[in-house]
């Protein structure tokens, strides 16, 4: 009885040893194959990468979709799907996004914008859109006639406020009393430019302004010089076009060097 006994105690401490490092370097064994733990690795990062944190919650549904995945994927090769024409046609697609991915990722760490480039770009931005901004209201009608009677009553006292709530066909600013906010004269449609810059500060126009929406009584409330938002407020979105600015460059460079027949 004791000889039998022997054995079996052996055996059971060397799976006892062995059981810790196959669960360190597998997250499960599935029909007797082994899932490494790098899969779930992967996926936790993929994760990671679209914003979502890894909490104790998350981490299990990892683990159950890696699992998951391995009995579909030993299914399908049990029906032989991993021999098809398609499924190898479209392994290598995958395997072409993965390498593409991966050259452009490379680049763009080896090729890191710096912060002198953001400040240059910037600087670069700043002087093209420094000038003036104007605080405009406007009311904008169909008729031309109608736009002079507008006029009129507003020279007659009415509040300029209250007849664009009224009578205004521009939806954005005509609830707000033909509040147009600040804004560079270039925002606005060439007829409307010229009239809004012509004015000194509390005027209105005295005839309509005609555009391709309608005529428009304009007055104008303020001007300022232009406000730009500081560098550190916009920086994340000057790197971001940089960036793209030279992965398009390097991808640009790379077709013209090929030599395609």
């Amino acid at each position: 009885m004791k000889k039998a006994l022997l054995p079996s105690l052996a055996l059971a401490t060397l799976i006892a040893g062995l059981t810790p490092l196959a669960f360190a370097q597998n997250i499960a064994i599935v029909n007797g194959k082994a899932v490494p733990k790098a899969r779930a690795e992967a996926l936790s990062e993929q994760v990671k990468r679209s914003g979502r944190p890894i909490t104790p919650e998350m981490e299990q549904q990892i683990k159950d979709e890696v699992i998951a995945r391995e009995i579909f994927i030993q299914e399908a090769q049990k029906q032989g799907l991993d021999t098809t024409e398609d499924f190898k046609t479209q392994m290598e697609l995958a395997r072409q996004t993965i390498l593409i991915r991966d050259l452009f990722t490379n680049y763009q760490k080896t090729n890191a914008v710096t912060d002198e480039e953001v400040k240059a770009e910037y600087d670069r931005f700043a002087a093209a859109n420094s000038g003036k901004e104007y605080k405009a209201r406007h009311i904008l009608v169909d008729k031309e006639d109608d736009a002079k009677a507008i006029i009129g009553k507003l020279k007659k006292g009415a509040k300029f406020e209250d007849i664009a709530k009224k009578e205004s066909k521009d939806p954005g600013s005509g609830a707000k009393g033909g509040d147009l906010d600040w804004a560079p004269a270039g925002n606005y449609v060439a007829e409307f430019s010229t009239a809004l810059t012509a004015l000194t500060k509390g005027k209105m126009t005295e005839t309509p302004v005609k555009s391709q929406f309608g005529y428009h009584v304009i007055r104008l409330d303020d001007v300022r010089d232009a406000q730009l938002p500081p560098l550190e407020q916009v920086k994340p979105q000057v790197l971001q076009q940089l960036q793209q600015q030279k992965l398009a460059k390097y991808q640009n460079d790379l077709r013209t060097k090929a030599k395609v027949e």
